[in-house]
């Protein structure tokens, strides 16, 4: 049944609703800004240092960028870290966050206090290096995977979630003789696929815009990611990083806002596209693994 909204719930949800197309439009004016000026030319970026609409649009920026040969494996080596390291820190963190709702772990409140004071603590820059270079992954894509392998944030909202499900389904699942492996990838895992779906998307985003450690870790340019190829055709203004010799004698070089408006559309246009496939999770997972701390 469908009650009749008073006065004040009309205006109350009329207020909300202002609010929000308010904050929607002060979110999406600067991307708005960033894909149009990547599309100006020269004599608009001129006159318009502030651009929403251009009137004429270039393709220029773009073609400077993937110029470079190199583009496309730096694109298939982010593909790669970011699948791996998402597949990677997914069954990590699922089997640890399992682990932590067992109540017949020994140590189990310490283990959980040890994770949270990994939020508010860390070794720092030097000593992860050091680690990092002790275990001989200098050099390596296990570098930018393994240290941030799990996240404890991820790894709460996970354990959360798995607390949530109704203690009968493990104590069935026991009965019918199934084992911990069992319950965890038979009956836990696909009542979790919101969580997962969630977490999963939290991991990739991560993995695709971390460029730092790539910097840190990986010395051969040749296995460097798109992130900081695009970074190092910003950086170099000669155009050393790029090649232009294909594109014929009146090609000019764009400029430098448009290129870098351009790396920042090109780096971050992969995650654009994954998000709606995991939208309809997102809120879910997200809400349901926050309900108990």
């Amino acid at each position: 049944m469908v009650q009749d909204k008073n006065f004040g719930s009309r205006l109350f949800d009329a207020v909300n609703i202002l609010l929000l197309a308010l904050i929607a439009i002060a979110m999406f004016i600067p991307f708005l800004h960033v894909v149009m000026t990547s599309f100006a030319t020269v004599e608009e970026l001129t006159r318009k240092p502030f651009l929403l609409i251009p009137t004429e649009y270039s393709l220029k920026a773009y073609e400077y960028i993937l110029s470079t040969s190199t583009i496309f494996r730096a694109l298939g080596v982010s593909v790669g870290i970011t699948v791996g390291g998402t597949a990677i820190s997914m069954v990590l963190t699922a089997l640890m966050a399992y682990g932590l709702t067992r109540r017949d772990l020994d140590g189990r409140k310490a283990i959980n206090l040890m994770i949270v004071f990994t939020m508010l603590f860390n070794g720092g820059l030097i000593p992860t290096f050091i680690v990092v270079k002790a275990m001989g992954l200098i050099d390596s894509y296990m570098a930018l995977i393994l240290p941030t392998a799990i996240n404890a944030f991820n790894l709460i909202i996970m354990r959360s979630f798995f607390q949530n499900l109704p203690d009968g389904l493990e104590e069935s699942a026991k009965i019918d003789g199934c084992n911990d492996f069992g319950i965890l990838f038979r009956i836990v895992i696909p009542l979790s696929m919101p969580a997962i779906a969630t977490i999963s998307l939290f991991y990739a985003v991560t993995y695709w815009n971390n460029f730092f450690s790539a910097i840190m870790y990986l010395n051969d340019a040749d296995k460097w990611p798109i992130q900081v190829l695009l970074r190092q055709i910003v950086i170099m203004a000669s155009g050393l990083a790029a090649d232009t010799s294909g594109m014929g004698d009146d090609f000019v070089k764009p400029p430098e806002q448009t290129i870098k408006m351009a790396v920042i559309v090109v780096s971050t246009l992969p995650i654009l596209i994954a998000y709606p496939f995991l939208q309809k999770y997102f809120a879910k997972g997200a809400l349901v693994g926050s309900i108990k701390g």
